[in-house]
This record gives C-alpha cells, structure tokens and sequence, in this order.
C-alpha cells in the first residue's frame, strides 16, 4: 500500500532565492529577512539584493565551492540538495545532516531562463538559444516540490504576497498551500521542458512523441449543445493575438460555440494588411468586405447578406470606431461578438447599452507562422500546420488565352485568401473586394457555385470567382459563366484541366492556377 506524505507545518529559517524574473524580488527578500529568514542566492539576483542593502549568503559561501563554467555550475551540490531533500522525521536523514555539515533549507524561490522568448526572438542563434536551457534551475524546483511535504516552492512572483501573509500571520506555510505550489512548480518544469522538445522537433522534423499542456480557463455553461459538459483550456506559451488571449471588455461568458466561431472570424481578417471585415454564421463567413475606411467595409460585409447576418460574430482588423456602433444601432443588428485590436471610447459608450453584445479587444494583430492545428479523431490526433500561405500576384500562372485585368487580379487575391476559410467545398464571388456571393461546405462544387450564385443575385455580374480546389469538371465553370463571373482563381491540377481551360476559353473568361490547394475539412 502507498504510504501519503506526511504533513506537518515547518516554520522558513533559509530560503535559497535564483531567479530570472526580478519582478517583486526585492520587497519580498525585505520583507523575509524582516521575518528573521535567512537568504541564500546566486549570480545576478545576489547582485541585485546586495546592491538594496538585504543580507545574503552567495550560494559558493553556502557550498565552499565556487560558481564555475561561466554559471552553469553554482547549485548542482549535496549541501544544496540535501538541505532541500532531507525528510525533517526521519532520524537517519537527520543524522546525516549534521554529520555533513548541511544546512536545511526551506524555501525554494526560482524561476527559469527565458527559453521561449530567446527562441521567439528574431535572429536568435542556436548558441544563444541551447545557452538559454536551464539545468539548475528545473533541479532546484523539482527537489523542492517532490519535497512539498517540509519545503515550500514559489515559482511565480504572484505568489510572494501569499507567502509573507502566511508567514506573518501562522509563522509557517500551510500543508495545503505547499502541496498546490508543488504543483504549479511541477507544472511549470514540465511545459519549459515541453517547449525544449518543440525546439528540437522544429529543428529536426521528427515528433515520435507529442504532450500537450494547456491550463484550464474556464468551465462552459455546455458544449455545442445543451447536453454536453465543456470546459476551455488554454496553452500557456502562447501570447499571440488570438481569441483565447483576447480581452472580454463587455458582456457574458463566451459559450462553446462563440469561441470556435470568434477564432474562424478573426483568423480571416489577420490573414490582411488592408482593412477588412468578416462577418460569420457557424464558422463560414457570410459577409466579407475591404475598403480604406473600415466603417465603410462594414457596410459593405453586412451588405452581402444581411439575413444570414443575424445572430453572427464580426471580426475586423482595424479599431472598432462610433461609426461603426451607429451603423449596428440604426440597423438594429443582431451581433452576439465583436472583436478587433480596439475599441474607441465612443464606440465603447454606444454599444454599452447592448448588455449581451459581448466585445473582445485583442491588441495589434499578426499572423502566427508557427500555427499548428489539432483535429481530434477516435482514439488519436491529427497534426498540421495551419494553413497560413497567403497567395501572391507572383504565385499566379494565366492558363486561358485571355488575360485577367489588373482589378481583376486584386480581387481574385482577396477572393483566394479569403476561399481558405471556407468549408469545403467552397467558392467566393469578390468585386470591388466585396464578397458577393459565398458557396459553403457542399458535396459538390457545382453544388457551391449554384449556392453563391442564388446568395448573390444581380450584384454577382462582373465578380470574380476563387475555388478552395480545382474544378474537377466543366460544369461549375459554366454555372459562374450564366451567374455572370468574368474570371477565375483555381489551385488546377485536375486531369481534366484541360477540358475546363478549353471551356473558360470558349466562354471568353480568365483563368489562372495558384498551384496551392486549401481545402478546410
């Protein structure tokens, strides 16, 4: 039978503080040796405790050994690890502290090298990267919370008001509050040693094993139905602008449902770098839209197709603005979501009185080039990387003998980075960089021109046409034509290709091949 630690409560005579992160350093090691504790400390967090008149002990006084190899050699030691490992009850250990001179020590405060953020750092060199993996570091918090039961370890400065109150208050930490500590230390070990491994896999192309470590966010009230429990978690390395990271400024929880069709949203319009609206229904948009003012893009998405508009999630790339919130009151829009970089204080005041319109705030946007995406099947995962190629003017190869205009061309660029965050099979009509016309998720791609084209109407005449894939036969090809689309963008490469630019010739239209197929399942 297991035995469980045994708990009790220690009071803190020695702490061993080394940590990367200053923040809050100096206040907490005042105030602990205003509580009669004793510092032991390292390299550059000594400096700087020293330099603010608090007692230390160099961790090479400690040892009677001197840091060596440029720092990498300071705390790997027995009067180190044997003052944090030793069990406080057993005799034996106890014998054999005394008998080598070893120290007990029982408060471990440390946190890591920025391994992840010198890995992010543009021109970082593998050299600078490796020096940047902790050793000591992970030992010392490891030791100390597999030791939880007499040592307490802080990995987190947010921590250190709750150590001192507790020490203020009880003269010791409690059994509980180490045991959770222990955990946050454990977990923390872990997700450093997790971004090491995607370093190295990144470097190396090979995952024979894959761990994931996300932290709860929150529970849901359900999932995408009423029936079914979900919570949200969130991976803890990731700072990117996103819907996970984003800031709740107005309104209630997000649901399961908000969250997936807040992410589809706004990773359209980060795909941009003019301004762009996106306006979605169950993850596929049903409005998109550019213009140089991006109150004037929102018109023009909503314009597309306002009824399928209703209940939606709105995306943009630019602060949401006055203009913005007049158009949503006047109109008397539906909208569950809002998101963007901003929000300006006027736009705030007008769209306050909506109590359910929630808004969320990201900050600058970027694309993440680094993306990965997760498709759970039964009993395993599927990994890519995300589809983050954006197709440029250079990539476009003109197979029809007629040749798209300049205009044209704009739009089917914004049509075919716009088609990739469509379901598949999918099509977009663009003109003037409105959508007018937008065929979702059918069996047959025939099927998704026909849709486009009834969605469209009049408004379809002179519009563009992009296609997630290629054009297995003629016909979709002669459905546009009648809808009155005047040019193509297709990835090619069916073995019918050729039929289809035979046909795109008689009709009198454009074609070009992006040679990059997106299919979104």
């Amino acid at each position: 039978m297991n035995k469980s630690v045994k708990l009790a409560h220690y009071p803190v005579r020695r702490a061993l503080i080394s940590v990367t992160d200053k923040k809050g350093l100096v206040p907490f090691a005042k105030k602990l040796r205003e509580l009669g504790v004793e510092i032991i400390s390292t390299g550059g967090t000594a400096k700087i405790l020293k330099k603010n008149k608090i007692e230390v002990v160099d961790i090479s006084k400690f040892t009677n050994f001197p840091e060596m190899m440029d720092g990498r050699v300071k705390t790997l030691h027995p009067k180190v690890y044997g003052g944090i490992l030793a069990l406080r009850d057993n005799e034996k250990h106890m014998e054999e502290v005394v008998e080598n001179g070893i120290k007990l020590i029982d408060l471990v405060v440390v946190n890591l090298y920025k391994f992840e953020e010198t890995v992010s750092k543009k021109g970082a060199s593998e050299e600078e990267i490796i020096e940047n993996i902790d050793i000591g570091g992970p030992t010392l918090i490891r030791a100390a919370a597999k030791n939880f039961g007499y040592v307490t370890v802080v990995v987190d400065p947010f921590d250190y008001s709750k150590i001192i109150r507790s020490l203020k208050t009880r003269g010791y930490i409690t059994d509980t509050s180490r045991k959770k500590l222990a955990l946050k230390a454990f977990d923390m070990t872990g997700n450093y040693d997790q971004a090491i491994s995607n370093y190295f896999r990144n470097q190396l192309g090979e995952a024979e094993l894959l761990d994931l470590h996300y932290i709860k966010q929150m529970s849901l009230r359900y999932g995408e139905n009423p029936h079914q429990k979900a919570v949200f978690f969130r991976n803890p390395s990731n700072n990117q602008p996103n819907v996970t990271n984003a800031k709740v400024l107005q309104g209630k929880q997000l649901s399961y449902n908000n969250i997936v069709d807040t992410d589809a949203a706004l990773e359209l319009v980060k795909d941009f770098d003019i301004p762009v609206v996106n306006i979605v229904k169950h993850t596929n948009p049903c409005g998109v839209a550019s213009s140089k003012k991006i109150e004037d893009a929102f018109e023009k998405a909503h314009k597309v197709d306002p009824m399928s508009a209703f209940g939606c999630v709105i995306a943009m790339n630019r602060s949401c603005n006055e203009k913005i919130a007049d158009y949503i009151n006047k109109k008397k829009m539906f909208v569950e979501i809002i998101v963007a970089p901003k929000f300006t204080n006027g736009a705030l005041k007008k769209l306050s009185k909506r109590k359910n319109l929630r808004l969320l705030e990201t900050g600058d946007l970027y694309r993440d080039s680094e993306k990965i995406d997760i498709k759970k099947v039964a009993g395993g995962l599927l990994i890519q990387h995300a589809d983050t190629r954006k197709v440029l003017e250079k990539d476009l190869k003109v197979v029809s003998k007629k040749k798209p205009t300049k205009k044209q061309i704009v739009d089917m660029l914004f049509a075919r980075n716009i088609v990739k965050h469509i379901k598949s099979n999918s099509v977009i009509f663009v003109k003037d960089l409105v959508a007018t016309g937008i065929g979702a998720g059918q069996m047959s791609r025939v099927d998704a021109v026909n849709i486009a084209t009834e969605k469209g109407g009049q408004r379809v005449k002179g519009s563009v046409m992009a296609s997630d894939a290629f054009f297995p036969f003629p016909d979709g090809v002669e459905q546009a034509y009648k809808a009155g689309i005047v040019a193509i963008i297709q990835p090619g490469g069916s073995i019918r290709d050729n039929e289809v630019i035979k046909r795109v010739d008689e009709l009198g239209m454009s074609m070009v091949f992006t040679g990059i197929r997106s299919f979104k399942h």
